[in-house]
């Protein structure tokens, strides 16, 4: 899709919602997704019977749009369960506008919810077949796969531990200022370099919580967005790319597809990365905060290390990235792309409280897929930005 053909500023988030973050026991991951969206509709003083656009995905469920439809009652027009990994909602969202400016749906619902904490205690498969080349080696996937790019990238450039410390270390900063984020106690450097070894080099605290959580954003035309009650998030820019499924052939472990998302995600929205005031960045591991602060524009190739050191993006930084606190801290129920764009409108909206950024009104929200795989980027704009 060329920058000229994507419909920028002509949709917007007009509800917004997170549900069951941290820990919901007695819940399946269809009423997490539930709740959260009946927050969502609320938040823009709808209700189901108004959705008649629905994109969803639920970790175990290949027919998520369906049974979602069915749980809520309703007869959507429109419906897509994209399954691309945590970058599935970025995609959602670039379709939501395409449908909405093509007048083939008024209302899109997007939504997700996963109980794997609570259910399992542990990573819950969404239903993807082993690689069959990696598998005879037994890989810890997907940890290993992303310790691989982190070594490679230590070796390349000179990263150190200490530096994707610093990345676990300003999530939780973040997180110490939202009430929602499920680990919020003190976290210093050498309370990460301590911590246990997961696969070498990423301990326990370079890697993604395992939480329950749902979110939900509900989406219009603009032509009707201020009629809600909520500030709308104009949607400016949303493009993906997926350059491998498996970590083996991955191209060079340094560089991601997201240098191409990004690119034709600011092309479409008219900005650049030195414009955007906050970037919600997929951070499952903190390898990713580095790789994505490089392929985004907001520093060169081999720097992201220096960026991040020193409390760069942490409160008060050079740079405002994963106020929530991120899936390093606030929560990762599985997939994590959608929360990402919940806090990116949270922050264009001005409503994201102790954590909100001054005067921000433009957002990045990306999100990752599979081991680096498919990447996917959404900006956001308040409507001084159109």
């Amino acid at each position: 899709m060329s920058a000229m053909n994507f419909p920028r500023g002509k949709t917007a988030v007009v509800g917004a919602a997170t549900y069951g973050m941290g820990s919901a026991p007695g819940h399946e991951a269809i009423d997490l997704a539930v709740h959260a969206s009946l927050k969502a509709l609320a938040d823009a003083g709808l209700q189901p019977s108004d959705v008649d656009g629905l994109f969803t995905t639920l970790p175990q469920d290949p027919f998520s749009s369906l049974s979602m439809a069915e749980y809520f009652g309703i007869h959507p027009k429109v419906t897509d369960n994209s399954r691309t990994g945590g970058s599935s909602f970025q995609i959602q969202a670039m379709w939501a506008a395409l449908a909405l400016e093509a007048g083939l749906c008024d209302v899109a619902l997007i939504t997700y919810g996963s109980n794997q904490r609570s259910a399992s205690g542990g990573l819950v498969s969404s239903g993807g077949t082993p690689i069959v080349y990696e598998h005879r080696y037994k890989p810890m996937n997907p940890p290993s796969s992303y310790a691989m790019a982190a070594a490679r990238h230590m070796h390349q450039y000179g990263t150190t531990r200490k530096q994707l410390a610093e990345v676990a270390v300003a999530a939780r900063k973040w997180a110490q200022l939202n009430p929602e984020a499920f680990m919020r106690d003190d976290l210093g450097i050498d309370d990460v370099l301590a911590a246990r070894m997961v696969s070498d080099p990423l301990t326990v605290r370079d890697c993604c919580l395992v939480t329950d959580g749902a979110a939900a954003v509900v989406m219009v035309h603009a032509d009707r967005a201020k009629d809600f009650p909520r500030k709308p998030a104009y949607l400016l820019g949303s493009a993906s790319a997926s350059w491998h499924r498996s970590i083996a052939n991955m191209p060079d472990l340094t560089v991601t597809a997201a240098r191409e998302s990004g690119a034709r995600a600011y092309a479409q929205a008219g900005v650049a990365a030195k414009d955007i005031d906050v970037a919600i960045l997929y951070d499952a591991f903190t390898i990713n905060t580095i790789l994505f602060l490089e392929d985004l524009g907001f520093c060169a190739k081999g720097e992201g290390g220096a960026f991040v050191d020193n409390g760069g993006i942490a409160p008060g930084g050079r740079l405002a990235v994963n106020t929530n606190g991120g899936g390093l801290s606030c929560v990762h129920p599985g997939m994590y792309g959608l929360f990402t764009m919940v806090e990116a409108v949270e922050q264009v909206r001005g409503t994201a409280g102790a954590r909100q950024v001054a005067g921000a009104e433009l957002a990045i929200a990306h999100g990752n897929g599979g081991v680096l795989s498919s990447q996917a980027t959404a900006i956001f704009g308040a409507e001084e930005t159109l």
